[in-house]
């Protein structure tokens, strides 16, 4: 490891903690109760949270409205000024974008809004943002952000002629959208291509206490995006919970028939959601997005991100030494085949 690798790591704990500033703008909780710390997103000026809410969960389950509409309206209520989702969260009916937008209908001054294309053509992309405005019930989006690039394949079809960033050009310069990102949690290296290849405001990359284990994020593309000055969002931190001491594997037979079935996984995390989230946070991010399955559990993660202190590189190291056994089933991301 360079030289400048290691400064970039004994900074990033320093750095994590000036990007802080003061309360959300929009705090409805009560006065006495503690701010949730702010950093800077980026190059856009925008304040925001170190604790944002993740459209997945229970806001992609079908026919939750129940559940998830009151998650969207606490998450408000107690600051959070970040929502992500995106066209494919929920399925066709696109139930994550629908639930968010039922909030938004109200109270669409209170949040920064984000969502994706998957679709790697400029045709397709128009196609998912004008379903997307309609559905989120608002005249813009403040982020839209290019889903999941993974390959050199993805990153060739979205500059090419016809391509996706031709729609991400089109949406911004018609102020459908205000800034434009790029995503992804599979590999690395395609995201960095992309992140050359245009100035984008954002990225969005999977970022947890397993990460230097497989395929890192943060050995590269971390200190990429920093140079770059680009508002830097982690997701995947608690790596859908299988990082965390208090969860439970399925039965074998549901995860051979999941999604995320590439990795088996046999045993709990070692991790508290604490050491998760303040793991992610320690870095040079501007803030986490996490999916929510309760308002308990939002308030939960909430509280947390009001009481972060940054942890040292040594305490950072000592937690990624605990998650190698489980690793791979908290990264299961990056050996899902894309076949």
């Amino acid at each position: 490891m360079g030289s400048g690798r290691r400064d970039f790591l004994k900074l990033s704990g320093a750095a994590a903690a000036g990007l802080m500033g003061q309360a959300v703008s929009g705090q409805t909780a009560p006065a006495s109760a503690q701010a949730m710390p702010v950093r800077n997103l980026g190059r856009t000026g925008y304040k925001v949270g170190v604790f944002s809410l993740g459209g997945q969960a229970a806001l992609e389950r079908a026919h939750n409205e129940a559940v998830a509409v009151p998650i969207v309206e606490r998450a408000l209520d107690l600051g959070v000024n970040y929502i992500d989702t995106s066209s494919i969260y929920g399925g066709p009916e696109r139930w994550s974008e629908r639930y968010i937008g039922a909030v938004m209908k109200r109270r669409r001054g209170q949040a920064f809004l984000a969502s994706k294309t998957k679709e790697r053509t400029r045709d397709g992309s128009l196609r998912m943002i004008e379903e997307s405005l309609k559905l989120l019930q608002t005249d813009h989006l403040d982020l839209w952000q290019l889903h999941d690039i993974g390959l050199a394949e993805d990153v060739d079809a979205i500059f090419a002629k016809g391509g996706a960033m031709e729609a991400l050009r089109q949406a911004q310069e018609q102020k459908m959208v205000r800034y434009l990102g790029v995503t992804g949690h599979f590999r690395p290296e395609p995201l960095m291509e992309a992140v050359r290849r245009h100035p984008f405001d954002t990225i969005l990359m999977a970022l947890n206490a397993a990460d230097r284990h497989h395929y890192s994020f943060r050995e590269e593309l971390l200190p990429l995006a920093v140079e770059k000055q680009m508002g830097i969002v982690g997701m995947k931190v608690p790596g859908r919970s299988r990082l965390l001491a208090s969860w439970t594997p399925p039965p074998l037979e549901q995860q051979q028939h999941s999604w995320e079935g590439a990795v088996i996984a046999t045993t709990p995390g070692p991790l508290t959601m604490r050491e998760a989230l303040y793991y992610s946070l320690s870095h040079p991010v501007s803030t986490v997005i996490i999916g929510c399955d309760s308002i308990a559990q939002l308030e939960e993660n909430v509280q947390l991100a009001r009481e972060f202190t940054p942890l040292s590189e040594h305490q950072m190291s000592t937690l990624a030494a605990r998650t190698e056994p489980v690793s791979k089933q908290a990264l299961f991301f990056r050996f899902v085949s894309r076949a």
